[in-house]
């Protein structure tokens, strides 16, 4: 088997490396893209089959912020693989749901990452990493191999947890609400497990096991949230650590994934648009890494492997509508393929071009799929589409209680994101629950600059497209007022992050459609952040905003929709702002100075309007202490809800009332 591995990695060191140049000399197919290659690398079948279903999207990837999740541990998986084990699902579902009726609110817990490996299931209990048989999982036999708190930090969690092939190890990366720094701590498991090592500043990590069974741990090292060496490290008696490989380019940052068959270990080097893959054979983790492809721009891929077959899924490539021969394999060009014929399921970075409806559950979202869910009887779900100013078709999710009458008179909660190609985030949340329990209705708006819709759906609203996105958001409300649901005076917008340039231009440029704005960790001030190149992120975000510095073309057009830019004397809607202390990724120093700069403006207009004016609240909110992921507190989610129901002039004797069922006060 080694011998065969050997031949077989030796076989693409001399194959792959021609792809770059098949690339740039013609615009290839399905066909002649994996012809040219069908001699060199063993490509028969269709096996990938959801092989990447576990893999995140490049944007994702590229602003790694896991979260914690409000769940139980008896809750339904995410997934259904088909009608007859959703239907058993919802059975549970049901089961699950009694239960949880029937216990006091407050032992809902925050749960963790957790793993399923060989006969046991490894998670967080309290402040301990346990492990307990698969088969006791639903009781509290369980064995604690190691209490957070050893590590002196202020409230730790586990985001992620990784076992060593025969359990003789396990790796567990940690961090705190306030922190984007992570330590990865490694116990050995024995009958008196014992933390092995400590490495701090862990982005990604995975195990393999070389051919003299050591296990061997691959790591990436973060700092100043760039991510671009790899370590490798042994235990035991052959204990060490060293570094494998630098990525030089500040543009770049690297995460590692391992095969679905844990074969191979993937070196990802990639950036908002284009990515390098480079293999290190798990069996022979002290060889050179071999390369796939080399970085092309513009070129993104993935790869798989099974049964000594590669699988890559790329966005290079035209458009498909039919069944792909077998000889393609996993080859799939481009984002525009026909689900319908695709002889398996695909999942992030490529997207299918229809999008579909969720309905809204006690703890997460279903795809809809034609099952009734008793649950979701209370809520409508629908799927509505507004036509933007050039006549693209723009998708939007609208939530609201089946019996709300008059929808006209009713309070909208418009949500948008629309950038670095991350789908906006319909997850459930307790508040989210409670306001359409008290008659909100609630928007999703999947703008162009998101990825919703595929790649080209990212391409069409980033760099000098960025205003097809505040066109699209601009079409969504009005489209939903045309159509009965709310008013101006009824509306608010809400967005995190990148979301905050769409919101802070729309507000610039149309804040009559608004009565009302939550900001969280809102990115404002787009030009000069752009234009400071000593900032983490700058260069790794070239791709998604231009670069001001050294084209004006792209400084002139950033001018054009930057929130902080385009602040005016006039009718702003009232404003909430959450921002975090110590945020590296949005800069607290660019928030202040838009709020500074706002509020001016808006003095400056009341004093233009004269007596009788009421101007907006502007209230800014900083956070001591938080980072740019932090979890979501019970005193930031009743400010919030607070300030908004007060902005619309709405009673909120019993929203806080029903918060209480789900969150402790």
């Amino acid at each position: 088997m080694q011998q065969k591995t050997k031949l077989f990695l030796q076989a693409l060191k001399y194959s792959i490396p021609h792809l770059g140049k098949c690339m740039q000399k013609q615009h290839l197919n399905h066909c002649n893209f994996a012809d040219h290659y069908y001699n060199r690398i063993k490509l028969k079948k269709y096996h990938l089959n959801k092989c990447l279903q576990t893999k995140p999207k490049i944007s994702e990837l590229a602003r790694n912020t896991p979260s914690r999740s409000f769940s139980h541990k008896e809750l339904l998986p995410t997934k259904q693989e088909n009608k007859k084990s959703l239907s058993k699902n919802m059975d549970a579902f049901e089961k699950v749901r009694a239960k949880l009726e029937t216990q006091p609110q407050e032992e809902y817990e925050i749960i963790n990452a957790e793993i399923k490996h060989g006969g046991f299931v490894y998670y967080q209990e309290g402040c301990c990493l346990v492990r307990c048989k698969d088969e006791e999982a639903d009781n509290d036999n369980y064995e604690v191999l190691f209490n957070l708190e050893e590590l002196k930090l202020d409230q730790p969690f586990i985001d992620c947890i990784r076992v060593a092939p025969d359990e003789k190890y396990v790796a567990a990366k940690i961090r705190t609400e306030d922190s984007e720094a992570s330590t990865c701590v490694v116990v050995k498991l024995s009958d008196q497990p014992v933390m092995e090592a400590s490495f701090p500043n862990v982005s990604s990590f995975e195990w393999v096991k070389d051919e003299d069974e050591e296990d061997v741990l691959f790591y990436t090292f973060q700092r100043n949230l760039r991510c671009h060496d790899v370590y490798r490290a042994t235990f035991g008696d052959n204990k060490r650590n060293e570094r494998f490989y630098t990525e030089k380019d500040p543009s770049y940052f690297i995460f590692l994934y391992l095969t679905k068959d844990s074969r191979f270990l993937t070196m990802n080097i990639m950036n908002k648009t284009t990515s390098e893959v480079w293999l290190v054979d798990g069996l022979s983790p002290w060889d050179p890494p071999v390369l796939i492809q080399k970085r092309i721009r513009g070129v993104l891929y993935y790869v798989e492997h099974r049964d000594d077959e590669l699988y890559i899924l790329t966005n290079v490539g035209e458009p498909t509508e039919f069944k792909l021969p077998p000889w393609a394999c996993g080859f799939i060009m481009d984002s525009n393929y026909d689900p319908k014929n695709c002889p398996f399921q695909l999942c992030s970075p490529i997207r299918p071009p229809k999008y579909y409806t969720y309905k809204f559950a006690e703890n997460k979202l279903f795809e809809e799929t034609g099952h009734e869910d008793p649950i979701t009887k209370t809520s409508r779900v629908l799927r509505i589409e507004a036509k933007s100013k050039d006549g693209k078709l723009v998708p939007m999710t609208v939530f609201h209680k089946t019996d709300s009458e008059d929808l006209q008179k009713k309070p909208l909660l418009v949500h948008v994101y629309g950038a670095y190609g991350m789908d906006l985030k319909m997850n459930f949340k307790p508040e989210r629950r409670v306001l359409v329990d008290d008659g909100w209705i609630l928007a999703y708006c999947h703008v162009r600059g998101g990825g919703e819709l595929g790649l080209q759906w990212h391409a069409d609203g980033r760099l000098t497209k960025k205003l097809n996105g505040l066109a699209d958001l601009e079409a969504c409300i009005k489209t939903l007022h045309s159509q009965g649901f709310s008013q101006p005076s009824l509306t608010a917008l809400t967005a995190f992050s990148a979301g905050g340039v769409l919101v802070g231009a729309l507000c610039n440029s149309n804040p009559a459609l608004l009565r009302a704005v939550t900001l969280e960790a809102p990115f404002l001030d787009v030009l000069n952040t752009m234009m400071d190149t000593t900032l983490p992120l700058t260069l790794e975000e070239l791709e998604e905003w231009g670069n001001p510095s050294s084209d004006e073309k792209h400084k002139n057009y950033i001018k054009r929709y930057c929130p902080y830019q385009n602040i005016k004397p006039q009718h702003y809607p009232s404003i909430h702002i959450t921002a975090y202390e110590n945020d590296e990724r949005v800069p607290l120093k660019g928030i202040v100075n838009y709020t500074k700069k706002l509020q001016e403006a808006i003095t400056k207009h009341a004093e233009d309007t004269g007596e009788g004016y009421q101007a907006p609240n502007i209230i800014l909110d900083i956070q001591p202490g938080g980072n740019h992921v932090i979890e979501d507190s019970h005193k930031k989610i009743t400010a919030q809800i607070k300030f908004l129901y007060e902005e619309l002039g709405l009673d909120n004797t019993s929203v806080f009332e029903d918060l209480k069922k789900f969150l402790k006060f």
